[in-house]
């Protein structure tokens, strides 16, 4: 295994949705060990503390909630992740979804500073495809993909020059999009993964379909790994909960897969909320995870006691 810079940037983003409590996320992380399990597997550590949004005026909206605040955190969070990628792997401790509005801009900025084309895993129970326009519920969380792929509406957002392609986008564990994201989906050429494809041929095809198009154009690799991609029995800390997500194994084999491709270049922790959590255990297998993704093999796991 190549050992590796990571980069730990807290996004203590709690703007994109009404529930307070992922602030908290940088934090738990930290406690949990997500820098000492990493060194355990060779990597060089990097904590640049958190990040802080560009400075802002709140105004009064009628249906978006903190849109300046989260336009704040999108400007920040570009640059700390182009700064990052410059460096090494950086790793986003968030802090809600809303947080990936900036690190895949600042990872779409670098990859076009190096002249590489960009793919997107998004690990997701949601296709988080609305824009300010279309969101019901005005939380902004819901935006990143429809932000970063060129749709409108995002006024005094930073501006993207050159959107992401579609097809370079994939959605792993749908199992809760509402109407007007499936109709805009259905026109696009994001690759989506829903529940019932993983449980007929398992999450390892659809996955390395996806790492094969993003090695065979030599891309680099932003990963967003959202806590409700996993079944809510399993991680219980996130305000969004869907049942029926990915059992413990199949989110390993993901992380697995991707650091067997060796494709992976940024990575985002997302929607942790630990208010919400049971003695730590979703923090705990997120940290896991992470570094499933950065080594550990299946026979190296520790035993946990919750």
């Amino acid at each position: 295994m190549t050992a590796q810079t990571c980069i730990l940037y807290g996004a203590p983003v709690d703007s994109g949705k009404r529930r307070r409590g992922c602030l908290m996320g940088p934090d738990a992380y930290r406690t949990a060990g997500l820098a000492e399990a990493l060194e355990s597997l060779g990597h060089r550590i990097k904590d640049r503390g958190n990040v802080t949004p560009a400075a802002y005026e709140a105004k009064p909206h009628s249906r978006l909630h903190a849109l300046e605040e989260t336009i704040g955190w999108t400007e920040a969070l570009a640059e700390a992740a182009q700064a990052g990628l410059q460096d090494g792997l950086p790793i986003f401790l968030g802090g809600d979804h809303a947080l990936a509005l900036g690190t895949v801009l600042g990872a779409m900025r670098h990859a076009q500073a190096v002249n590489r084309p960009l793919f997107v895993l998004w690990l997701d129970a949601h296709s988080d495809f609305h824009t300010p326009a279309t969101t019901d519920s005005g939380n902004l969380h819901g935006t990143p993909l429809g932000y970063v792929t060129g749709r409108p509406d995002f006024h005094g957002f930073p501006d993207v020059h050159t959107p992401l392609p579609q097809e370079n986008i994939a959605i792993v564990g749908l199992r809760s999009v509402d109407e007007a994201e499936r109709a805009a989906l259905q026109e696009t050429t994001i690759q989506r993964v829903d529940m019932r494809e993983i449980d007929e041929t398992g999450i390892a095809r659809p996955l390395a379909r996806f790492l094969d198009q993003v090695s065979a154009a030599g891309g680099m690799l932003h990963v967003s790994l959202d806590v409700d991609f996993l079944d809510p029995s399993v991680a219980p800390a996130v305000g969004t909960t869907v049942p029926g997500g990915a059992t413990i194994r199949e989110a390993h084999l993901v992380m697995e897969m991707l650091h067997d491709s060796g494709l992976m270049t940024s990575l985002d922790l997302v929607e942790l909320n630990p208010f919400l959590d049971e003695r730590g255990r979703t923090a705990q297998l997120m940290v896991d995870l992470a570094a499933s993704a950065l080594g550990r093999r299946v026979f190296d796991r520790p035993t946990r006691a919750y």
